[in-house]
């Protein structure tokens, strides 16, 4: 097929919004195998994405650390079995370097609208720093970047200190204050035992709880690092046993959700060893299966919640006044400082409002019913556009970092279709997406996030749009190879 010419050249061949695992994963790859001028368009000063922006006290992954990095970039100096958020974001800041991505990258830009021009086949992304024009556009802006304000009258009239966990003040001293803390889950768990102490008192507003396991961190000895430089085979034995231990929960999670009751069994008994009072470990024991919601690993969580100047709240809050939280039994408490600790938008992230395909259709449009693509990377109506850590690509039990590999290797794939075939244009067809997405919400209906619980993973609509219902060697086999019947290149 002979393409027609462009009528307006475009800046670059591809623009990559973000640069956390993905945009710079997918920039790597881009520079690697060279002949296509990119640009990477970052809203912040410097790289990291999720690591760059989550800097409250205790952040840390819940991935082992030799897993939670990229197969072709190493670490073999990790501190811990668990990574820290700090050696997280220095590890994003090395990979910038070490290839070489700083000089493409344009801080300061912040998407205000992509739009998808027909006439000339190419995206116009206009950020806050200028526009881009690119023949593809990359979402790698991440799916739990956009953090999520809870709806509670009053959020506003709070005349003491708010902020999110993920947008930490770091001036704030909270020595001494009366702090609330509003949720209880991932990032609750890690910040709360660091700020405890510090607190006058500290009230923490849990709607639902949460199964928690032991975390089993440790130290790496020295004896162990310098094994992995020296000899790499070790390193990738370590990185293979840690990956094939965490598929083996797929078992539970898709295939019999009855398995997961040796992981309960776990989790109870981590609340009976470290709960004594029978009223508050109530309340800390969900009703639910563990798995139907995210299963989350903290070793303090249960004793800072027992210390003498800490409560755990779990009656519903019916407004933030002036002074403080007023929960639905009618009790004012008075605070000086409120810190949300309520997640992010997994599910109807704003950023679906900004991107314009086909005749101006905007991504929230397309979305109305719940999030869906074809193998999670591109959309119908889309052209041109391929996205990392789309709907149904994320993990209930193991590293994203490993899907945003493969979902890498399949944009380049793709890419290359379109160049060899001399077209303008590639983009999933409309049936193969509706075929692909019958069969994922099927598969998952019989998962354990479909056993009657409520999760960040399910759209409004009730459709479980943010979990990949299977093992990540599968969706991986799925990307290798590129199907080209099911796409329409124009």
């Amino acid at each position: 097929m002979q393409a027609a010419p462009h009528a307006l050249t475009p800046d670059v061949d591809v623009a990559i919004l973000g640069t956390g695992f993905a945009g710079l994963g997918m920039a790597i790859k881009l520079k690697q195998e060279g002949g296509q001028r990119f640009v990477l368009l970052e809203r912040a000063d410097e790289v990291g994405g999720t690591w760059r922006d989550n800097h409250y006290p205790g952040a840390a992954c819940d991935v082992p650390s030799h897993l939670y990095s990229l197969s072709y970039a190493p670490n073999t100096e990790w501190s811990r079995k668990y990574p820290s958020q700090p050696e997280l974001y220095q590890y994003l800041r090395q990979l910038a370097n070490d290839y070489g991505l700083y000089p493409h990258i344009r801080f300061g830009a912040e998407l205000e609208q992509a739009e998808f021009d027909e006439t000339n086949n190419l995206w116009r992304v206009r950020t806050s720093n200028g526009e881009v024009t690119a023949r593809s556009l990359v979402m790698g802006s991440g799916g739990l970047a956009e953090p999520r304000w809870p709806d509670i009258p009053g959020v506003d009239r709070f005349k003491g200190e708010r902020f999110h966990s993920s947008r930490w003040d770091h001036s704030i001293d909270l020595t001494g204050k009366r702090v609330a803390v509003v949720g209880s889950a991932a990032s609750a768990i890690q910040l709360v035992p660091q700020i405890v102490d510090k607190a006058a008192t500290l009230s923490v507003f849990q709607r639902t709880p949460n199964w928690i396991i032991p975390r089993g961190d440790r130290a790496y000895r020295a004896t162990e690092k310098a094994l992995f430089r020296r000899l790499p085979l070790a390193r990738q034995l370590h990185r293979a046993a840690i990956y094939w231990g965490h598929e083996a929960r797929v078992m539970g999670m898709v295939i019999n959700p009855k398995l997961m009751t040796v992981f309960q069994k776990v989790a109870e008994l981590h609340i009976r060893r470290q709960v004594k009072d029978p009223a508050l470990r109530k309340q800390v024991t969900p009703d639910y299966t563990i798995g139907c919601r995210r299963v989350l690993i903290s070793n303090d969580w249960y004793p800072a919640l027992q210390r003498d100047n800490a409560e755990l709240v779990t009656d519903g809050i019916a407004e933030i006044t002036e002074t403080g939280i007023r929960t639905e039994d009618g009790q004012l408490r008075e605070v000086d400082v409120i810190i949300f600790a309520t997640g992010f938008y997994a599910t109807e992230n704003p950023i679906a409002g900004l991107v314009h395909g086909r005749h101006g259709d905007t991504l929230a449009s397309h979305w109305q019913d719940g999030e869906q693509a074809y193998l999670g990377t591109t959309v119908s109506g889309f052209p041109n556009l391929f996205m990392l850590v789309g709907p149904n690509t994320g993990l209930g039990h193991t590293s994203m970092v490993f899907m945003i590999e493969a979902q890498v290797e399949m944009v380049m794939k793709l890419l290359a279709l379109r160049n060899q075939a001399g077209a303008e244009t590639l983009e999933v067809k409309a049936e193969v997406q509706d075929r692909y997405n019958d069969k994922l919400q099927k598969r998952l209906a019989g998962s354990v996030w479909a056993t009657g619980c409520t999760s960040w993973y399910q759209h409004r609509s009730g459709k479980i749009t943010a979990l990949w219902p299977g093992f990540t060697f599968e969706f991986w086999l799925r990307t290798r190879k590129v199907d080209q019947d099911a796409y329409r290149l124009g």
